[in-house]
């Protein structure tokens, strides 16, 4: 797998835990479906702790933390505060998490299911994506993973073997090569071998899809509900 080509007009890579990547999700969908175009999905497993520290929560108080100065804790309230702003115009709700969570097994379930189920691409992010933001989920248990599968229209049988196999060997081909490649967050857009990073180039991702015509637009993003 070349991270960066695909036999798709668009790749896009998202991490489960990303609250970024999660209000990329409805719009990148729409445009998918405006353009009647099928595209790329694929997992990029953010490794937080080497550059935000590590901390976790117990009923919204914090009880550990490595790695986080008062400048960083800032950051990472404003961060939340602005994905949640576009949460709730989506109509979804976005709790900050209370640990740093390991996504990778649900993370490979976009690529089981991009490659596999491709149909059910947007039933399996609807069924984990919102439930995983309002807390509810485990995304750290394979048979939670598994239940989202299922409830997507997705058969989990084999699910098992590729997060042990197939799933495991391609997700950290990715993780591998991502700097390489010039990816350092979620959501990132390969369009033509280039990296666009962040739902704001959505429009300009629509132009190029469509042909190039006229001024390409400036960085901006409608609201898509």
């Amino acid at each position: 797998m070349d991270v960066l080509k695909s036999d798709s007009p668009l790749i896009i890579y998202l991490d489960i835990k990303s609250p970024y990547a999660f209000v990329s999700v409805k719009p990148t969908l729409a445009l998918e479906r405006e353009l009647g175009l099928t595209f790329d999905w694929r997992p990029y497993t953010l490794d937080i702790p080497s550059y935000l520290g590590s901390a976790r929560k117990e009923k919204g108080a914090v009880v550990e933390s490595s790695g986080r100065s008062p400048k960083i804790w800032n950051a990472i309230r404003y961060a939340y505060r602005d994905a949640r702003r576009y949460a709730e115009m989506q109509g979804y709700m976005l709790k900050g998490t209370e640990k740093i969570w390991d996504s990778s097994v649900a993370n490979m379930g976009i690529l089981f299911v991009n490659l596999y189920f491709r149909d059910r691409i947007p039933a399996y992010l609807e069924a984990i994506y919102p439930p995983f933001w309002r807390r509810e989920l485990d995304i750290e248990d394979i048979d939670v993973v598994k239940r989202c599968l299922e409830a997507a229209g997705v058969d989990s049988t084999g699910f098992d073997d590729f997060v042990s196999k197939d799933g495991k060997t391609m997700h950290d081909h990715i993780l591998a090569h991502r700097f390489d490649a010039g990816m350092y967050g979620v959501p990132s857009y390969i369009l033509d071998e280039s990296v666009f990073f962040g739902r704001e180039h959505l429009p300009y991702i629509r132009w190029a899809l469509t042909g190039r015509r006229g001024m390409p637009p400036d960085v901006c993003n409608e609201v898509i509900s």
